[in-house]
């Protein structure tokens, strides 16, 4: 008779492999209620873990290598947070290095990491993204993305609904009666910052405002501050300059209000202002700035889970995540 595996757990319980999966390792994306029937389920039906561990084809090292763009980044520390978690429950170790967002120096560390030989790798705001694909038989180990960056498609990936955050964010400005937005963009994340664009020209349109390619600004330095200060100059240079922007991150924002500070322009009694991400410093900045929050801690949690569910052969599914408008004190009503 065969050993009862995940697959046969799974039919009898009407759920996923990788709910079953998740379940079995008390992961907690699964409801306890849940988890309960499933471990119930599987010591019936005489479920042993060693099933999976005679399916491993390769000698495991227990160890994953996640690659970022700069551990300076603050967006970096909660996902990472979600990765070690569910890494250290699985009895796993994590290998950091960053790609400086420098696509042949992202390959170049994710062979560093097979040549250790670590078991998966996760990669955040890959520059690289589908051209993975051909890699794969060379790497020979999972690889997951975050936030991928590099258009087309990708087997692999958790990532955040730009466009619907965006929307969302721009909604909550003309809802407060602005009309004239503005968007920084970012030219080193093509494909969020595109998104997050079409969402912000979604907004506007469904509201039957015409977007004014001049008030959409893409500054080209590597610096998100950066960035935010230039795109504020760029925009208070127009014939008729915005009442509020919406900026592609917290940092683009951070630099804004910055700039604002220096220019004496007061936010939000003079400019309204929203950021996306919601890291930590978004909520003490003066003032606290409305962002769109990523769900950070879950998207690292869920990425290493995909790692291990492709490690014990399970099939897995792209994972998108959707955003949360957090309304701080950095908007207001329009004074003109």
């Amino acid at each position: 008779m065969s050993p009862v595996s995940i697959k046969d757990i799974a039919r009898a319980a009407g759920v996923s492999h990788s709910t079953v999966s998740r379940a079995l390792r008390d992961s907690p994306l699964v409801s306890p209620e849940t988890k309960a029937r499933i471990k119930r389920l599987a010591e019936e039906m005489g479920y042993s873990p060693s099933a999976v561990a005679r399916g491993l084809v390769t000698r495991r090292t227990r160890t994953v290598g996640m690659v970022v763009t700069s551990i300076a980044d603050p967006f970096v520390a909660e996902v990472m947070r979600g990765v070690e978690d569910a890494a250290h429950q699985a009895g796993y170790s994590v290998f950091l290095s960053s790609s400086r967002a420098i696509p042949e120096r992202e390959i170049s560390v994710v062979r560093t990491f097979r040549q250790r030989r670590v078991d998966g790798v996760i990669v955040t705001a890959s520059r690289v993204g589908s051209l993975y694909a051909p890699l794969l038989e060379e790497i020979q180990v999972p690889v997951v993305l975050i936030n991928n960056q590099q258009p087309g498609t990708y087997t692999y990936s958790v990532s955040m609904d730009d466009r619907e955050g965006a929307q969302m964010a721009v909604d909550h400005l003309i809802q407060l009666g602005h009309r004239r937005i503005g968007y920084i963009g970012c030219v080193h994340r093509e494909a969020s910052s595109q998104a997050r664009e079409a969402g912000y020209r979604a907004a506007l349109e469904a509201h039957g405002i015409s977007p004014d390619p001049r008030w959409m600004v893409y500054p080209t330095e590597t610096e998100d501050v950066q960035n935010g200060q230039i795109g504020l100059d760029l925009l208070l240079a127009l014939p008729s300059p915005p009442t509020a922007i919406f900026c592609y991150n917290d940092m683009t924002a951070i630099g804004v209000l910055q700039r604002c500070y220096r220019r004496g322009i007061r936010v939000p009694d003079d400019l309204s202002l929203v950021g996306f991400d919601d890291i930590a410093i978004a909520a003490y900045t003066i003032p606290p700035l409305t962002t769109v929050r990523q769900p950070k801690y879950e998207m690292g949690y869920q990425a290493m889970e995909m790692v291990l569910d492709l490690l014990e052969d399970h099939p897995v599914e792209d994972v998108l995540v959707q955003g949360t408008l957090i309304v701080r004190d950095s908007c207001q009503p329009p004074n003109t």
